[in-house]
């Protein structure tokens, strides 16, 4: 029998109602949070990703702005217009949009932001009050996946989660919020001795290692909840046929479009073995962008008290 689909549209959806309702609230009191994106460059996906945030900060009323900064830039001038807004009052949020050009010392920039305005959740003393069990802006997409759990019932508290995956941005925050919520909890990488028996000791298991359906039916304890946070482009066909050898549907979908996305989980295999789970696109990839609001409004909110 097919796992529970659990939909990051319909969560999305929750939260952005009820920061609406908040946003609205604040407004009434003289208090419109404000985000400010600021976008280096020409990337195409980047732009994407900043229109669907500014485009969030719109339908929720909040403020919002985006500079664009010439692909030229320097290191030094991006860290004026960093510091620039961190001296704003009307700005609640900063968020300097990754990837930057290779001229720019990224790790300077990000630094560089006031912890406060923080929204992505990056800066290390945001980072150390999550360690610290005291989370003040937490990074978003591993905050999806805890109002994920909690929104769907799923239980948190005694449970054994495994993280695949130790980058800043999501593996380790996700274990970090997994703890805090008396999970027990292991992560894992490329180096762990026996991945599929490490995986497999998993009710919760969070994917999030940048690898096109990596994690198979071996790495998947039946009954598990699975979390897939990859978002992988597939155009080759050979690759296709592999993981979606018995997804016809999908397979035709491909040879139309010449790509097609997929986790970091193999669909198939999770939605057989899993007791519920996250598909790709449209699970966790929706509540990175609705907890940026969150964390826009909250930071809206803590800066004034």
């Amino acid at each position: 029998m097919a796992g529970r689909i659990l939909s990051g549209n319909k969560i999305r959806d929750q939260i952005l109602d009820e920061l609406r309702d908040e946003v609205s609230s604040l407004t009434a009191q003289g208090v419109q949070p404000g985000l400010t994106a600021v976008l280096v460059g020409d990337d195409p996906a980047s732009q994407i990703y900043v229109r669907n945030k500014i485009a969030a900060c719109d339908k929720l009323g909040l403020a919002s702005r985006t500079l664009r900064p010439p692909a030229d830039i320097s290191t030094e001038q991006l860290l004026e217009i960093v510091e620039g807004l961190n001296a704003d009052p009307e700005v609640d949020g900063i968020l300097v949009q990754l990837p930057l050009p290779k001229q720019i010392d990224a790790d300077r920039v990000l630094l560089a932001i006031d912890p406060a305005k923080d929204v992505d959740g990056f800066h290390p003393m945001n980072v150390g009050a999550l360690a610290t069990g005291k989370p003040k802006l937490v990074s978003c997409t591993p905050a999806g996946l805890i109002e994920i759990l909690k929104r769907s019932d799923i239980p948190i508290s005694g449970q054994r989660a495994v993280v695949v995956g130790r980058s800043n941005i999501v593996g380790k925050p996700a274990a970090l919020l997994l703890l805090a919520e008396s999970a027990t909890v292991m992560v894992c990488h490329s180096r762990t001795r026996d991945l599929p028996a490490a995986a497999r000791e998993a009710d919760i298991l969070v994917a999030a290692i940048g690898r096109p359906a990596m994690l198979t039916a071996e790495h998947i304890k039946p009954g598990a909840v699975v979390l897939d946070v990859g978002i992988n482009r597939i155009t080759d066909p050979a690759e296709a046929e592999r993981i979606f050898a018995r997804e016809p549907e999908k397979l035709a979908r491909f040879r139309e479009k010449g790509s097609i996305l997929v986790g970091d989980v193999h669909p198939t295999d999770m939605a057989e073995l899993a007791s519920a789970y996250t598909p790709v696109p449209g699970g966790v990839g929706p509540l990175t962008i609705a907890m940026l609001m969150s964390n826009t409004v909250r930071a809206a909110r803590l800066r004034r008290g």
